[in-house]
């Protein structure tokens, strides 16, 4: 227990009224969003000739839009105090492919044109907008993926939920990187 607050708000970020009404029980229980971690996603395991258009549409929807709608919710606010973070969730996908599919690749990639395009919009705002690319982090989304193998990365192990908890902190700290893609891989993907 480090003596913070947190609550519990049940919505579905893909949808525009569930995420208002998100935003608006965060804000009034705590005043503003200052720090924004866009994490919501899903992944399921398809070759392209495998992908349905509903398919391809509800990994669009959850991956990419939903960090469109949060980051529209609150970015009003974080402009009025001339402050803030955003932080997106991408992944090695969007850089390699990954292992999951086109649709989940294509949905991270577009997480990281979106962060590209939003840190240029609001960096005179004194707002930062960052994503992070993790590959293969030991979550029940990876290792549920039949696909997902730690050989696959060159230091041969899953990440951990703490290798990218570190990440966001200095991200969340750092008033002079915006608009970076921090890799988080294991080696997978160098740039």
């Amino acid at each position: 227990m480090i003596g913070k607050k947190a609550i519990a708000v049940q919505a579905d970020v893909s949808v525009a009224a569930d995420v208002k009404r998100m935003v608006a029980e965060v804000v009034a229980k705590f005043g503003a969003v200052d720090i924004l971690v866009n994490n919501a996603a899903i992944a399921h395991p398809r070759k392209l000739d495998e992908i349905t258009e509903a398919e391809w549409d509800e990994t669009l929807t959850v991956n990419l839009k939903s960090v469109f709608l949060v980051t529209q919710a609150v970015i009003g606010g974080m402009q009025q105090r001339n402050w803030g973070r955003v932080i997106n969730m991408s992944s090695v996908a969007a850089q390699t492919g990954g292992t999951v599919g086109p649709h989940y690749a294509a949905s991270k990639a577009g997480i990281i044109g979106l962060t590209h395009s939003c840190a240029a919009s609001f960096l005179k705002n004194g707002i930062t907008v960052n994503a992070i690319a993790p590959a293969l982090i030991e979550t029940d989304m990876v290792t549920s993926n039949p696909n997902a193998n730690p050989n696959l990365i060159p230091m041969g192990h899953f990440g951990s939920v703490d290798d990218i908890a570190s990440v966001a902190v200095m991200l969340a700290m750092n008033d002079y990187m915006t608009g970076q893609t921090i890799s988080v891989n294991g080696g997978w993907y160098m740039s």
